[in-house]
């Protein structure tokens, strides 16, 4: 739960630069029919599960950025927003994944970051590509086909096809999400992830079942309005990042199986070798040099302290040791020489 609401902030912040890139992109390359009907179809899906005062407090500006109105440098400013704070997601959705699989990230920063970015750069093109495929559809989908020269049977085809591909789309980026972001590295890329596949599944139901309470029982728009809106947005952002992480929880689970299934002393973690160790043990060594600068400091304060004593005078323990055994041995000695004695007199006295 806090993993999820921790990675919802993130969200928030990686949203609206991406919308302005993607409504910058609409009005450089997508001005005309194309360009409006995507925006168009936006402003209806807010509207429909959102609220009506959020879209109509959106339709102008997004209506300058696809009609061509500062594009290019709002394209811009998206972008370097989008890939900055998106990465910033990638990375919290890395450090999340590193305590499900139960390791520390042992990757530099040097090399961890543009990671982060390709990863980032390589999920906003696939983001952009389902965008793409969502709203080229019924009169736009026509319109492409006249365009370049397709029939109507053509068009049908694609809007029944572009189904699976949406689907594959989706689960690749997943999939690329629970592989690249830990600090733990596999034999292979898991193509058909069982974690994705099942995180994509339990989306879309949740989803449509949040849409249909939207739709039919809560109040948000009636009772806050625009607000009711951003409300509904974070309810559903937490649930999504919710489900991510349980896929990922499935996929570390289904490793720990196989692992077990081999022989391997998966009990208690998976043994997966990590990317790097090199920041892990830098900061253990940075941590050893602390907490030794803080005995010296304790050491200045109370010179002769009993946890001191063993590791600065070890030769006191040793002269005590030595001491207390030959006491040891003297009294015995002489309990065995009084005995002796005693024994002795005795038959003297008869």
């Amino acid at each position: 739960m806090d993993l999820a609401a921790a990675l919802t902030y993130r969200s928030v912040f990686a949203i609206f630069p991406a919308l302005l890139a993607l409504f910058s992109i609409l009005g450089m390359v997508g001005q005309g029919r194309a360009g409006d009907t995507t925006a168009q179809w936006i402003l209806d899906t807010v509207a429909k599960y959102g609220s009506a005062d959020l879209a109509a407090v959106l339709k102008n500006p997004i209506e300058q950025l696809t009609n061509g109105s500062g594009a290019g440098w709002a394209f811009l400013i998206g972008v370097l927003g989008a890939v900055w704070t998106a990465s910033n997601y990638v990375t919290s959705f890395g450090r999340a994944m590193n305590r499900i699989y139960d390791v520390e990230e042992g990757r530099p920063a040097l090399v961890l970051r543009p990671a982060m970015y390709l990863l980032t750069l390589a999920l906003l093109v696939g983001v952009l590509l389902c965008v793409v495929l969502l709203v080229v559809s019924g009169s736009v989908a026509h319109w492409i086909g006249d365009l370049v020269g397709l029939g109507q049977a053509s068009v049908t085809v694609w809007n029944i096809a572009k189904w699976p591909v949406l689907v594959i789309i989706v689960v690749l980026m997943i999939a690329s999400l629970y592989y690249f972001t830990p600090n733990v590295r596999r034999d292979r890329f898991p193509w058909l992830s069982v974690g994705a596949v099942v995180a994509l599944i339990t989306l879309a139901v949740t989803t449509a079942g949040f849409a249909w309470y939207l739709s039919n029982f809560a109040k948000y728009n009636a009772t806050y309005g625009i607000i009711g809106g951003l409300i509904a947005l974070l309810l559903w952002i937490w649930i999504a990042n919710s489900v991510l992480l349980f896929g990922a929880e499935i996929d570390a689970e289904t490793e720990r199986a196989k692992q077990l299934q081999s022989g391997l002393p998966a009990e208690r973690e998976l043994q997966l070798p990590a990317r790097s160790v090199a920041a892990s043990t830098k900061k253990q060594e940075k941590l050893e040099e602390d907490v030794l600068t803080g005995r010296q400091l304790r050491a200045l304060a109370n010179p002769i302290t009993y946890d001191d004593v063993p590791d600065r005078h070890p030769w006191r323990w040793v002269f005590g040791l030595g001491a207390g055994i030959a006491a040891l041995t003297a009294l015995r000695r002489r309990e065995a020489r009084l005995k002796n004695e005693s024994g002795n007199q005795a038959p003297n006295d008869h």
